[in-house]
């Protein structure tokens, strides 16, 4: 009689073994990784992610932060995951890794961040005030223009650059939660403002509901929807992930809206997921599957209306780079190509590797800022080629780390969301 030996783990969330098992070491990942084409180290590969977890999971290695580190290396990006030549899914199994490392051994600073202050959009806004008074008493174009920010270490000198204008006001303080529809009336649809969004991308999400408006749709900003949850993903806490979920998908169902629209493509992307996290709970499973079934990209939605053309002109160059967490996440590519080819004299130039990881993934410049910085350089190398005016983009971590590059690189362009240019077209017909 064989007896077999007990699995690590019991009685935790794991990947099961066809998700890791069937590796059969090609190396169809290797080119299409961030992080191995900047080291070229095994460890730093998709391949080399799964051997690890293949030995952790099997019981032949045990948790070590070293383990754990290389697993947070990992940008997520998703490119391993369609490369796979068997269906692997490299950079999930990373994230799951984080998962069980949180629940082997609960990070404290975890509890505070995800469960007592992302909860709170107004502990939030009252967090970055000092953001917003070093920009509006002039603090900041100071220490820029003495260069006082030149004493910083490299890595906080970028930190401060990677900033956008900072707002006066939060974007939940400036758009009305009922936008009323102007012209004939098409939907009703709910706004999910992002944190990152409502904190210093105001203009980008006002710009994302007079569009709506404009094209005939009524939109309902609910000023109590917390995070959509991926910052908790990214960093192994599923339980924080679940309720946020819990909480948003209650509240959406409250509003009775047709769709749900995001005009951040991490959100989104989080968003279209609270079906798969909350597919074993009896009571919210077929609540999660129905609200994820109506998520939508900003460039999504409006992609699958008959838009009012806009009538005024932006003489321009414009590239875009496509957010991993929109191009491979949730397979939206087209669409906000689409958006600005729609604007009369703005000229959409490809840069090389669109689609590629820029190298943010939300807190990267502060974890792994090397790493970070050599993958913006390669993304910023193309970005200069098409000598562009605008660098559009539908993620606010990439709009900052793009803001970054161009400071780094000395590239005179500005960054936007798509759905600005589109708004400012819109806004232009009317003078």
């Amino acid at each position: 009689m064989v007896v077999e030996s007990p699995k690590p783990f019991p009685n935790m969330e794991v990947p099961t073994e066809d998700e890791y098992l069937y590796c059969i070491r090609c190396g169809a990942c290797l080119y299409t990784c961030p992080t191995y084409r900047e080291t070229v180290r095994e460890t730093d590969s998709p391949r080399g992610r799964i051997f690890l977890a293949r030995k952790l999971l099997d019981g032949s290695e045990e948790i070590t932060p070293n383990l754990i580190e290389q697993m947070y290396r990992c940008l997520a990006c998703g490119a391993c995951n369609v490369a796979c030549a068997v269906g692997n899914k490299p950079a999930d199994i990373a994230l799951q890794l984080r998962w069980l490392a949180q629940q082997v051994e609960p990070a404290g600073w975890k509890e505070v961040v995800f469960h007592k202050t992302l909860t709170r959009p107004g502990l939030m806004e009252a967090g970055t005030v000092p953001l917003r008074l070093y920009q509006l008493l002039g603090f900041r174009t100071v220490a820029n223009a003495l260069r006082i920010t030149s004493l910083l270490p490299r890595q906080l000198r970028d930190m401060e650059r990677q900033l956008p204008g900072i707002p006066a006001r939060t974007a939940r303080s400036q758009i009305a939660e009922v936008t009323p529809a102007m012209g004939e009336h098409r939907a009703r649809v709910g706004f999910f403002l992002g944190c990152a969004q409502n904190l210093l991308f105001t203009e980008g999400s006002k710009a994302t509901v007079r569009v709506l408006a404009r094209n005939g749709n009524q939109v309902i900003t609910p000023r109590s929807a917390q995070c959509c949850g991926m910052p908790a993903i990214g960093y192994g806490d599923w339980d924080a992930l679940r309720a946020f979920a819990r909480h948003n998908i209650e509240l959406f169902e409250k509003l009775d809206v047709d769709f749900i629209v995001t005009d951040c493509a991490t959100c989104g992307s989080s968003l279209k997921e609270y079906g798969h996290y909350l597919a074993g709970d009896p009571v919210w499973a077929e609540r999660a599957a129905d609200f994820s079934a109506r998520v939508k990209d900003i460039s999504e939605y409006l992609s699958s209306l008959e838009l009012v053309k806009p009538a005024g002109r932006i003489k321009a160059r414009v590239t875009y780079h496509d957010p991993c967490h929109l191009v491979r996440a949730q397979e939206v590519r087209d669409q906000p190509r689409q958006l600005l080819q729609m604007i009369e004299g703005l000229e959409l130039v490809e840069m090389n590797e669109a689609d590629w990881c820029c190298g943010s993934a939300g807190t990267q410049i502060i974890t792994h800022y090397e790493t970070s910085m050599g993958v913006l350089d390669k993304k910023m190398a193309n970005v200069a080629a098409t000598e562009p005016d605008y660098v559009a983009s539908g993620c606010p971590g990439c709009q900052m780390q793009l803001t970054l590059g161009c400071k780094r690189s000395g590239i005179q362009a500005d960054i936007v969301h798509p759905v600005q240019l589109l708004d400012r077209a819109y806004q232009d017909e009317q003078d």
